[in-house]
């Protein structure tokens, strides 16, 4: 089905749109994927907040026109699926984590801070822990010092209070 004028500049805006607030993003070829099969990678994808949009190619290439994804224009041929996230990883990790264990979805590139990648590019940057995990290991170090330290701070103050108190029981029996 074909979109007229109206249609595709509406299409364009909605992804010049979501190409603004986005940090990442990936592409992928599905060529042989079931209804099935792009349902469940559309439904991934919501969950994740990342925009997954099967577009026209030209369509793409004037919607990221004069973004930082411009860079990845030229990576932008056969059929696609556009992967848009806020968060650095996200739209990565979904495509990648669908792609093994799905020999049909060909992650293909990407662009991240005015970069364009290649599929691999793209891969190592799925590999990154997401944010919420790098949060949680940053807290993590954080907290490990002062535990080690309270720790230590505890089993001084048990081992000065140790004989003090191995003593004190001994000598209230006998003064009783």
């Amino acid at each position: 089905m074909s979109l007229n004028r109206n249609e595709k500049a509406a299409v364009v805006a909605d992804v010049s749109a979501q190409a603004a607030k986005s940090q990442t993003l990936a592409l992928a070829e599905y060529r042989g994927l079931t209804v099935e099969h792009l349902n469940k990678l559309r439904k991934d994808a919501r969950e994740k907040g990342v925009y997954l949009h099967v577009l026209k190619n030209t369509l793409a290439r004037r919607a990221v026109a004069g973004t930082p994804f411009e860079v990845a224009s030229e990576g932008m041929v056969g059929p696609l699926i556009y992967g848009f996230s806020e968060d650095a990883v996200a739209a990565a990790k979904v495509i990648s984590d669908f792609a093994k264990g799905n020999d049909k979805l060909i992650v293909k590139g990407g662009a991240y801070a005015g970069k364009a990648l290649n599929a691999d590019g793209v891969k190592a940057l799925a590999s990154i822990p997401s944010r919420e995990v790098l949060i949680a290991q940053v807290a993590g170090l954080l907290k490990s010092p002062i535990q080690r330290l309270a720790v230590v701070l505890g089993a001084v103050a048990t081992q000065k209070a140790g004989p003090a108190e191995a003593e004190a029981p001994a000598e209230a029996p006998a003064a009783a």
